[in-house]
């Protein structure tokens, strides 16, 4: 093709492009927004940019011309939030959890990714969805979700539904948590590795740890952001599961988590300037929270009834398991 054609065809697709990727940026935007509300802000943007996506799919309906930007944001812009999120984290960070901390944490992962997919068959969960909520119960809430559908494939419906799932299983641990620390006579340092093991999304993990003292908040984000670089494993584990089902043979592996890798190696022997860090840590939770929104509009609240309440208690099982394994593991072994 020579460049006098390439030029208009480049300026085809970004205009085919841009309807989708501003609906979804104006969702983000406003998720943002609404967490200025009080009582609001203990949810995270990419929650309310599903649910804000969600509701204005069902209620006004995603317009056509909308319709390839939104894909684009739901594959390409997803991809590259995913890579960045390596960006927060270090080796240095691991180190400070500790030997025994990382096994209590890499420990309660891999139980909790065994005992969601043998609870599913058990409940007659779909094998996608059942993954879906075992990665985001296990690992870090909505970001696993959509990180593992990288590799499931699932249909949007599924994927909005185990976000729905993490997300009022960790809002419940959020508010209940707080209140054990005296009763099971837990230090800052274990209650912290606890909530940071068991916990699902980030945020959530921040709010409940902080109302313990700023030690326990400080260990528990450290003890969160190590599990969360286990996100790279997982995803490469679910890839290999998939080539090894017959359905999902052709699933390609997902390659951008080696650029999640690189950028925690990268992050850990240079030094990048506070400024750059926050703006960098911005972006990607507003890139994140785009790929959300685009989930959201992609969404058909119908099809989220038919799947009935099974991923729900699938979902609710999920969560008492690793609350309950990681306490045990802690009380145990820290």
């Amino acid at each position: 093709m020579s460049l006098a054609v390439a030029g208009p065809a480049v300026r085809s697709g970004v205009s085919a492009l841009l309807p989708g990727l501003v609906l979804t940026a104006a969702i983000a935007a406003t998720a943002c927004v609404l967490r200025l509300v009080p009582g609001v802000g203990v949810f995270s943007p990419m929650i309310l940019a599903i649910l804000l996506g969600i509701a204005f799919h069902n209620g006004l309906g995603t317009p056509a011309a909308a319709a390839p930007g939104v894909a684009f944001t739901l594959r390409r812009v997803l991809r590259a939030a995913i890579v960045l999120l390596g960006l927060q984290l270090t080796a240095a960070q691991v180190v400070e959890v500790g030997g025994s901390g990382l096994g209590i944490i890499a420990a309660t992962l891999l139980a909790s990714l065994a005992f969601t997919r043998w609870c599913g068959r058990r409940l007659g969960v779909e094998p996608g969805l059942t993954e879906l909520i075992g990665a985001g119960t296990s690992i870090c809430g909505a970001s696993a979700v959509i990180a593992a559908n990288t590799v499931t494939r699932a249909p949007d419906e599924d994927v909005a539904y185990a976000v729905a799932c993490v997300t009022v299983f960790g809002t419940l641990s959020m508010f209940a948590y707080p209140l054990l620390p005296a009763v099971l006579g837990l230090d800052p340092y274990r209650y912290g590795l606890w909530t940071g093991a068991s916990i699902h999304e980030v945020a959530q993990v921040v709010a409940a740890a902080f109302q313990a003292g700023p030690a326990a908040g400080h260990f528990a984000t450290v003890a969160k952001l190590s599990r969360v670089m286990l996100l790279a494993p997982v995803v490469f584990g679910l890839g290999l599961l998939r080539r090894g089902r017959g359905a999902g043979a052709r699933a390609p592996m997902p390659w951008f988590v080696l650029g999640f890798i690189a950028l925690v190696g990268l992050n850990s022997v240079v030094a990048v300037p506070a400024p750059a860090r926050t703006a960098l840590a911005g972006l990607t939770m507003a890139l994140l929270s785009m790929a959300l929104a685009a989930m959201g509009l992609m969404t058909d609240i119908s099809r989220l009834r038919s799947k009935g309440l099974r991923p729900l208690l699938l979902g609710a099982a999920s969560w008492i398991f690793i609350s309950a394994v990681s306490l045990f593991l802690v009380e145990l072994l820290a």
